[in-house]
């Protein structure tokens, strides 16, 4: 039928309603060619886009309703921001618009569904930035000033360029650093020891002569370092010296001395220790001239045990201040007949003692805080104030120590101590490049979230692996040490109990833990001799463990002894036999990284630590500390 009506169509009238050019192309096949290159060459007139459009010198369209961008195109766009557009698209919308009222409805529900699921994580756009918030919380240092350390310090290379006395020196050399070989001072002893016995060194001199002033009555310090650098050395040793030399000038001493050799001679050779007590007391009875606080009693006999290394050569006397001591020792350590030069204690405990009898307080002259960002905490601050108000109009130097350094700490000393001298090492902030990190991921198979097995899967590796090369004795083996860290108390003894059932000799050390317990578990940890086992002893172990376990296990691992800790152990304890660091739980801030990881890898050895990662883990912190270990950068 339409054929038939098309049909009916006169020629004239359908050549009217078609286009001429229809026409032309169905009669003429080259029109259609023609009329195209007649159309390309009437573009030639057209300006191209490499042409400045006649807009340029105008101003923005105010007539518009298009809002201007948020940020220019390139690979250089919004790199100069200062506010992060954490939601822009909610930043577009108005305040009243259906999609503002739509999200609002969509958050709240979002919300009470979390708030009736008991148990829910937090919702995880709250965590957004929850990697910078770990880098916040330290200061930075810029690679500038790191670049002029490294060169200020490259001229050191032995002890004997610094000007201390010949006793100390031979301290350092015959019993600190005894039986090591190729002995140099490190970077934060090239730093810390010059500018605490008030010795120019280098660029220095020139630098300090140009801006002479008058010497104040009180130094000021703050030696920030990586963990594992020497730090308790660096100021051990001027210290002392200064201790010697002021021993030199003391007027009330060389008189004491003379009539304590008058009186050796009277009694004919008996033994001072049978009669000390009957005769005077010594000038610095009870009255110390140095003072070290620390946080805990495990740091407290490992900065003693270092301090009287140098003292039986340079003749001091060193005493500690410790929970481990009955107190009729801490009672005899500071009232000795013969006088106390130094003393090594814990906040709490020295404060007690100063405030009953403030005359302890009187005579100090070096004052010293190591870990000082624990000690300036909440729990440590009102006690360490205390100290260094009642020692404050004696002293004449007070040097802060500490591998990390907050920004809560920063803004403290900037406001308590706006002239210290800060000293910081290149690599302050930064994990050592010896020490490698590696991740297991606990969300995938074998270990499908289970990081119980997936810990003791990894110290079995590391307890195989060391088996492989096997001590220089055949009846001995060689016993690995590893540290467990965990973020709470709670699960200190769940990981032991776990790890022990697995035929691992694990032991769980957290604050409940008694002090003596917590020094014998650590004492092992601290010491630079290799621990070895006989072949009974571990078949004895093995039956311990298995009777412990209540004889569910039949597979022990006799080469590995393991401790499961909170960050009671990751602060300042000088693990030198730990080479494997396994954190159970990703830390909360970049401080507890440095901290934990550092207690591997210690003065120049290598080390190792694994990271446990499960499906609540913030993969992207750990990703972030991993690269910056690799490059050897600061964690900040």
């Amino acid at each position: 039928m339409w054929r038939a009506a098309r049909g009916s169509v006169c020629l004239l009238c359908r050549s009217a309603a078609q286009p001429r050019t229809a026409l032309l192309e169905s009669a003429q096949p080259w029109i259609s060619q023609r009329s195209f290159a007649v159309r390309r060459d009437a573009t030639r007139d057209r300006p191209s886009r490499m042409v400045l459009s006649d807009r340029v010198a105008r101003g923005p369209r105010t007539d518009s309703p298009r809002r201007p961008r948020d940020r220019p195109d390139g690979p250089w766009a919004g790199a100069n921001q200062t506010v992060a557009n954490v939601d822009r698209d909610r930043r577009r919308r108005p305040p009243g618009s259906t999609q503002e009222r739509d999200r609002g409805t969509r958050d709240r529900d979002t919300r009470d569904t979390r708030e009736r699921r008991p148990g829910a994580s937090r919702d995880r756009d709250d965590n957004r930035f929850k990697a910078l918030k770990m880098q916040r919380a330290l200061t930075s240092v810029p690679y500038r000033e790191r670049v002029n350390v490294k060169a200020r310090i490259s001229d050191i290379e032995s002890f004997d360029q610094f000007k201390l006395l010949p006793a100390v020196k031979e301290g350092v050399y015959n019993e600190v650093l005894k039986g090591m070989v190729d002995v140099k001072p490190t970077p934060v002893q090239r730093l810390a020891i010059p500018a605490l016995l008030g010795q120019r060194m280098g660029q220095q001199r020139e630098t300090n002569h140009r801006r002479a002033a008058p010497e104040p009555k009180r130094e000021e310090f703050l030696l920030a370092a990586e963990t594992g650098s020497g730090k308790t050395l660096a100021y051990l040793l001027p210290i002392i010296n200064a201790l010697k030399v002021a021993e030199a000038d003391d007027v009330d001493a060389k008189a004491y001395n003379v009539r304590l050799e008058a009186e050796k001679e009277r009694r004919g050779g008996t033994p001072v220790s049978e009669w000390i007590d009957k005769f005077e007391p010594h000038p610095n009875h009870a009255r110390p001239r140095a003072i070290v606080l620390v946080p805990t009693s495990e740091l407290v006999d490992q900065v003693l045990a270092a301090s009287k290394k140098i003292s039986h050569v340079a003749k001091i006397k060193v005493r500690s201040l410790s929970s481990n001591h009955m107190p009729s020792k801490i009672q005899r350590n500071m009232y000795s007949h013969g006088g106390i030069d130094m003393v090594v204690a814990t906040p709490h405990l020295l404060a007690d003692m100063a405030h009953s009898d403030p005359n302890i307080l009187s005579r100090v002259h070096h004052l010293v805080i190591d870990e000082a960002d624990s000690l300036f905490d909440r729990s440590f601050a009102p006690e360490t104030s205390k100290i260094v108000e009642r020692a404050m109009p004696s002293l004449k130097q007070l040097i802060l120590c500490s591998a990390t350094i907050p920004r809560r700490l920063d803004n403290y000393l900037a406001a308590h101590f706006p002239n210290i001298v800060r000293i910081a090492t290149p690599n302050l902030h930064a994990i050592p490049r010896r020490v490698q990190l590696g991740v297991i991921d606990v969300s995938k198979d074998p270990y499908r979230n289970n990081k119980l097995l997936a810990c003791a899967d990894a110290i079995w590796t590391i307890g195989k692996d060391a088996s492989l090369h096997e001590s220089a004795d055949k009846d001995e083996i060689d016993v690995k040490r590893i540290m467990v860290f965990v973020n709470e108390r709670e699960t200190t003894q769940e990981v032991a109990e776990y790890l022990v059932s697995k035929g691992i000799d694990a032991i769980a050390l957290h604050r409940d833990t008694p002090e003596h317990r917590q020094s014998e578990m650590l004492n092992s940890f601290t010491t630079t001799e290799p621990m070895r086992l006989s072949k009974a002893e571990v078949e004895a172990n093995k039956q311990a463990a298995l009777a412990k376990a209540g004889g569910v296990s039949k597979r022990h691992l006799p080469n590995t002894k393991v401790i499961v800790a909170t960050d009671l152990a990751s602060r300042g304890i000088d693990t030198l036999a730990v080479r494997h660091v396994v954190l159970y739980d990703v830390p909360h801030t970049t401080i507890d990284f440095i901290h934990r990881l550092g207690r591997a890898g210690r003065m120049g050895r290598r080390g190792r630590g694994v990271v446990l990662v499960g499906k609540d883990d913030r993969r992207d912190i750990v990703s972030e500390v991993k690269e910056s270990m690799f490059m050897g950068q600061a964690l900040i």
